[in-house]
């Protein structure tokens, strides 16, 4: 279990308070609207209304205390900023930042952001793969090389094990698990037979997986 300090609680910020929240992490919330700060009160430890570019009412706040700081403001890239400034003035561990552009990106890394984060480019990414073909399922870039597919099985591989097909050497790739009916299955052993109705989770090269399943 991990303390946050969350800051702006938009549509953004109010998701990422309910996923922690059923992580089991312990959230203090912050946003100037209260109603914002109201909407999140269920799924947070603590919640103060305030403006984050304050420097006395942020250093109130203990900021050093908290594990990772979040800032998720997405409509006024100047608060952003001197929120992520002011957090790492203040000792803050870890500021992770949202960025809308890439110009953005590199103003948050030089004034104190560890991490940047882009919920629309990476969301337009994962959109654009997921539905330009019919058998992705889902998909996780690790990094510009590598990524994990959730991927339907080839026809040509159905009934066949995964020691017949060989597929590491072959196709250079790792199968991670098999999901059917929503349930994972992660023992995965050379003579384990693809049927019907399943996908795979498959880890490699991105070029390799696209190779391999045609994409």
């Amino acid at each position: 279990m991990k303390s946050i300090l969350l800051i702006g609680l938009g549509r953004f910020g109010r998701h990422i308070a309910i996923k922690l929240n059923e992580l089991g992490h312990q959230v203090m919330a912050v946003d100037k609207q209260e109603s914002r700060v109201d909407a999140v009160l269920p799924y947070v430890t603590a919640a103060q209304i305030g403006d984050s570019t304050d420097e006395d009412f942020l250093s109130s706040l203990g900021v050093r205390n908290f594990d990772v700081c979040i800032v998720g403001i997405g409509d006024n890239f100047q608060a952003s900023l001197e929120t992520t400034s002011l957090l790492k003035e203040l000792g803050g561990r870890m500021v992770v930042s949202r960025a809308a552009r890439d110009v953005h990106a590199k103003f948050l890394l030089r004034n104190g952001a560890d991490e940047i984060v882009y919920p629309e480019k990476q969301l337009a990414s994962w959109t654009a793969i997921r539905y330009s073909s019919d058998h992705i399922f889902d998909y996780i870039e690790l990094d510009k090389d590598y990524a994990i597919f959730e991927i339907a099985i080839p026809k040509n591989w159905i009934g066949k094990s995964i020691g017949r097909l060989d597929i590491r050497r072959t196709h250079n790739i790792n199968i991670m698990a098999t999901r059917r009916n929503g349930k994972l299955n992660m023992n995965i052993t050379p003579d384990m037979v693809f049927n019907e109705n399943e996908t795979l989770l498959v880890l490699g090269k991105s070029r390799d997986i696209q190779k391999c399943f045609h994409i």
